[in-house]
C-alpha cells in the first residue's frame, strides 16, 4: 500500500503548433517534494517516449472514483498514520481509513429492480392488459397496451422486487446469507457486521488478509462487493473504509473547495478548502458513518487486527448509535 505524503506534477510537450503533443504524470514520496518531483519527471519523460511510440497511451492521469482504482497509488491528504494503517480525506471531504492487510469490504443493498424483473413484469402486462385490449378494443386496445407498458412496467417491477425481498427476509437478510454461505464453508472467519446508510460493512477479525489472496477475492465474490472497490484493493494492495458521513447526507449542500476537491491544492487555495473543512467536521462529528451489528462465524480476534478495530469503531461512531448515520 502507498499513501504519500507529497505529492508533484510533471508535464511533458512534443512538437509545434496544432500537432504538438502533451503528457502528465505524478510523482509522489513520503520523504519530500523535491523527491516527488523528480519522480514525476521522470515518470512524464518515459510517459512521453511511450505515447509517442504509442498514441494508445494515456495522455493524463486523472482522478476516477475509489482513487487508486487504475493503479495509481491513492492521492489523498494523509490526516493521520497509525503505524501501517492511514487515515486521509477523500474528494468529498470523508476521512477513510486505509489498511494493507485488514479486510474491509462494504456491500450495499440492492435498490433497483433488475433487467428480469422487468421483464416478467412486462409480460404479465402483456397478458393481464394488452391481449384483452387488443380483442375488447380492437385497434386502440394495442395502443392502449403499449401505453400501459411504458407506464407500469417499471413500478410494476419494482413492486415485484419488494414482495421477493419480503419473501427471503428483506434486504439485510439477503445480503447477509452470502456472508453465512462463506463463513460455513470457512469456519475459522470471524467478521464484525455493521449498518452502513445503503447497506452493510464488513471487518474480518480472524487475522491479517492479503488482498491479493484467493480468498479475500473468494470473499468479496461471495458478500458480493462493489467490482470497482475489489480492484482497487488489488491494485493498491490495500483496504479501504470511510469513517465520517458523506456530506449530502449531513445536509451540506456545498462541494469542497476548491472542486475537484484532489490534492495537493495551491497554496493560494487551501484557505478556501480549509473553511469547507472546519464546516464540515463540526456536522460529521454529529453523524456515524455505521452502527455495528453483531458478529458472524468463530469470534476470532488476531492481535494484529484489534487495533484497527479499535481505531475504526472510535473514529465512525460504530458504538453510539444515538448518533444518526450518514
Amino acid at each position: 500500500m502507498i499513501v504519500a505524503n507529497h505529492w508533484a506534477e510533471a508535464r511533458r510537450q512534443h512538437g509545434l503548433g496544432r500537432k504538438k503533443v502533451t503528457v502528465q504524470r505524478w510523482g509522489w514520496s513520503d520523504t519530500s517534494e523535491a523527491e516527488a518531483q523528480a519522480m514525476a519527471d521522470a515518470r512524464a519523460d518515459a510517459a512521453l517516449a511511450q505515447v509517442l511510440q504509442d498514441h494508445a497511451t494515456p495522455r493524463r492521469e486523472r482522478k476516477v472514483a475509489y482513487n487508486g482504482a487504475e493503479g495509481v497509488p491513492i492521492r489523498e491528504e494523509v490526516l493521520e498514520r497509525h503505524g501501517d494503517t492511514v487515515i486521509t480525506r477523500n474528494t468529498y471531504g470523508a476521512h477513510c481509513l486505509n489498511t494493507p492487510d485488514v479486510l474491509f469490504a462494504d456491500v450495499d443493498f440492492a435498490t433497483g429492480a433488475s433487467w428480469k424483473l422487468h421483464t416478467v413484469a412486462a409480460a404479465l402486462l402483456v397478458v393481464a392488459v394488452l391481449l384483452p385490449a387488443r380483442w375488447v378494443l380492437g385497434g386502440w386496445g394495442f395502443a392502449v397496451g403499449i401505453l400501459a407498458l411504458l407506464l407500469f412496467t417499471s413500478p410494476l417491477a419494482k413492486l415485484l422486487q419488494r414482495l421477493a425481498h419480503a419473501l427471503q427476509g428483506g434486504p439485510q437478510a439477503q445480503a447477509m446469507a452470502g456472508l453465512q454461505a462463506f463463513v460455513q464453508q470457512h469456519p475459522h472467519w470471524a467478521v464484525r457486521v455493521y449498518r452502513t446508510p445503503a447497506g452493510l460493512r464488513l471487518l474480518a477479525t480472524q487475522g491479517p488478509v492479503d488482498p491479493l489472496s484467493a480468498e479475500a477475492q473468494a470473499f468479496f465474490s461471495a458478500v458480493g462487493a462493489d467490482p470497482l472497490y475489489v480492484r482497487m484493493c488489488t491494485n493498491q494492495r490495500c483496504f479501504r473504509a470511510r469513517l465520517t458521513g458523506k456530506p449530502w447526507r449531513m445536509g451540506i449542500d456545498q462541494h469542497m473547495r476548491p472542486r475537484p476537491g484532489v490534492w495537493p491544492v495551491e497554496p493560494e487555495r487551501l484557505p478556501q478548502r480549509q473553511a469547507w473543512v472546519q464546516h464540515y467536521e463540526q456536522r460529521a462529528a454529529q453523524y456515524a458513518a455505521c452502527h455495528w451489528l453483531a458478529t458472524v462465524g468463530s469470534g476470532a480476534q488476531h492481535m494484529a487486527v484489534l487495533p484497527v478495530v479499535e481505531l475504526h469503531d472510535r473514529l465512525s461512531g460504530a458504538l453510539e448509535p444515538v448518533r444518526p448515520l450518514a
